[in-house]
């Protein structure tokens, strides 16, 4: 099938066969030397014979050439009467058999095994034999520049937006589409063949039969015959957002006018091409608007050697079986946090484990609050719990504020990592800790209905994400009447809410997590009340949540610090625990004067940096804002650590 020999221009080896003609063995042909700079000079000899009816790249140089065409191949892989001598042989045998026919003419040089890039249905396995047939082709050029155009100028909008890259980089090489298959099954094309080799292309075998006549008077149906090819199975998928309400090429029908486009179109980055480009290229060319606002392309699952999962290669999980393990919410959850918008996802079981204890979270939760119910007493609000409800009002607020402006932007992912956070440290860790009543008490009514509220909020906020346990606590979370359903339930829209008083909370925290961490650093009980020295200006508007929350017995703003306390600074305000009863005064010496000596070094080098004239006169204003905040937080520190020296060493 060889129909000529290329060499680049620019390999100087070859030059004396430039306008020569050479001899393919066994067959006797003659074929010409033709120059192409499409020849790797590196690769092997450096001279590329050409067989432009079994390989994409030599047709291409054949068209380009003007070569001749020789189709060797039976569609069975047996050679043909191009064949010569081997006319009749299957491809395997004639491999063998030319080896041994070259070697007995004395033609060949030497025999090596290397390693060759040869395509392999992946689903038989079998190596794959490039033959030209006859196909029928669809052209594209026309039918890519609107559709090229509506992607760049964001008339419709990919999420994220870095996909625009690898679209335009399609669009603006496309190339014809064939889009005829030799399927048994599938939309057939259309066509019908003359006696003559003519063709009509028609909907019917009737107005195919009138469209022949209108050639040949004389034609009867018997004498057409319908194209078996069947379209490519895009060519029928491409027109999906129009065709779903009316025909392709409708006008005036109420339903088409009244949904396209549509708005969202959720899919996978593989298919942006075969799909959401040829979709895009039908809804200008037939309806003549956009097919949808926006494509959110998710990430692809892959196994854990990063293949993509198909049933071919047998690497994809049993989903039932998952559900069974985890929960249909837990395997929802884990692969939808795991999954920012475009990246893929190495699959790991432990994703939808973690997807499992969220949900046994949320149930322990509902236990929880719906367990206060029977125990709600006409009893004061007590003003820990006051404060907590003010703070998680506050928290609900800013977090669907946050959900509003993640959606919008199609940042599913995160959204969600945002509902898990507010769900497990601020609902759960800390919001029923402190509203939580003492053992054996009951909790007043007016906490519990809040807590009741605040949880269907939370359920109604991540029944997006995890439409099944949300469905079924709600139902249980109170009287619902017949048909109603957390999926018809409104969420709370975005308030205002007190930025400053969350900043104040968060502070707070930060001095209960510094309290627990000395409690436990020491082996104490939780139990164990322990006092907390701060300064006289510091507010007392959430006392009553570091008190029951810190475990403390009082908070002392006298401003004098005890013998042997243990200081730490929150911002700029400072604090100290007294420990002198709990701790090996020598041994925290040695920690501090450690310390000391790190942020002593640390704030040295800050101070040479700030002192560098090149540094100060060429870095950027922010760099130097950052510098000075870390040499004023270094001598912050290194005050708090002398004062603390000072008061364990009695001075």
């Amino acid at each position: 099938g060889d129909t000529a020999v290329c060499i680049n221009p620019n390999d100087e080896r070859y030059h004396f066969l430039r306008g020569k003609k050479l001899i393919v063995p066994i067959v006797g042909r003659a074929v010409p030397v033709i120059e192409d700079e499409y020849v790797d000079i590196e690769f092997g000899t450096g001279c590329l014979k050409v067989t432009p009816a079994h390989d994409v790249n030599d047709y291409m140089l054949g068209e380009k050439h003007q070569l001749q065409t020789i189709d060797i191949f039976h569609d069975d892989g047996t050679l043909n009467e191009h064949g010569g001598a081997y006319a009749g042989m299957d491809r395997f045998d004639v491999r063998k058999k030319i080896e041994a026919d070259l070697i007995a003419a004395g033609l060949m040089e030497k025999v090596e095994d290397y390693t060759n890039k040869v395509g392999h249905s992946e689903r038989t396995f079998v190596p794959i034999e490039p033959k030209l047939s006859m196909q029928w082709f669809l052209k594209m050029d026309g039918l890519a520049k609107p559709a090229l155009d509506a992607v760049m100028n964001d008339e419709i909008r990919l999420h994220p937006a870095k996909f625009k890259n690898t679209y335009r980089h399609w669009m603006e090489n496309i190339k014809d589409w064939c889009i005829s298959r030799q399927l048994w099954w599938g939309h057939r094309i259309p066509a019908y063949y003359l006696p003559d080799g003519s063709f009509v292309v028609a909907a019917s075998d009737d107005e195919a039969l009138r469209l022949a006549q209108e050639k040949n008077a004389d034609l009867t149906a018997a004498d057409l015959r319908r194209e078996s090819d069947c379209l490519d199975t895009w060519f029928s998928s491409w027109l999906w957002p129009i065709t779903v309400f009316a025909p392709a090429l409708s006008e005036g029908n109420k339903e088409l006018e009244y949904y396209y486009p549509t708005s969202d179109l959720v899919t996978g980055p593989d298919i942006l091409f075969f799909w959401v480009a040829r979709m895009i290229m039908a809804g200008y060319e037939f309806q003549g608007k956009k097919p949808f606002e926006n494509v959110y392309l998710t990430g692809i699952v892959r196994d854990n050697q990063g293949r993509k999962m198909s049933k071919t290669l047998g690497n994809s999980p049993d989903p039932l079986l998952l559900i069974d393990k985890y929960g249909a919410d837990g395997v929802r959850m884990g692969l939808i946090m795991s999954a920012p918008a475009g990246n893929d996802i190495l699959f790991d079981e432990s994703l939808c484990e973690q997807g499992r204890n969220f949900c046994n979270k949320i149930w322990n939760a509902f236990r929880l609050v719906k367990g206060w119910t029977g125990e709600a007493a006409a009893t004061p609000q007590p003003e820990a719990s006051r404060l907590a409800s003010y703070w998680m009002r506050q928290v609900l607020n800013k977090a669907a504020t946050e959900l509003d402006d993640l959606f919008a932007k199609y940042r599913i992912s995160e959204a969600l990592t945002l509902v898990y956070k507010l769900i497990r440290d601020d609902f759960s860790s800390a919001y029923l800790e402190l509203i939580k009543p003492a053992y054996g008490s009951p909790i007043d009514e007016t906490t519990c209905r809040e807590a009741l509220d605040f949880f269907d909020e939370i359920l109604r906020i991540l029944h997006p994400f995890m439409p099944f346990i949300t469905e079924e606590l709600w139902q249980n979370l109170a009287e619902r009447a017949d048909g109603e359903s957390i999926m018809n339930a409104q969420q709370r829209p975005a308030e205002a809410y007190d930025e400053a008083f969350l900043a104040r909370f968060a502070a707070a925290q930060e001095i209960i997590t510094t309290v627990r961490s000395l409690r436990t650093s020491k082996n104490l009980s939780p139990r164990e009340a322990l006092g907390l020295e701060a300064s006289p200006s510091y507010p007392t508007e959430l006392d009553e949540v570091l008190i029951k929350m810190a475990g403390l017995s009082a908070i002392d703003r006298s401003g004098v610090r005890s013998e042997g306390a243990v200081t730490f600074v929150i911002g700029t305000d400072e604090f100290a625990v007294p420990m002198a009863a709990y701790i090996d005064v020598e041994e925290e010496l040695k920690k501090l004067r450690a310390d000391l000596e790190y942020q002593q070094k640390f704030l040295a080098g800050v101070e040479k940096k700030l002192s560098n004239e090149s540094f100060v006169s060429k870095a950027p204003e922010a760099v130097i804002s950052l510098e000075r905040k870390k040499k004023a937080d270094a001598e912050s520190r290194i005050a708090t650590i002398e004062q603390s020296i000072r008061q364990l060493s009695g001075n």
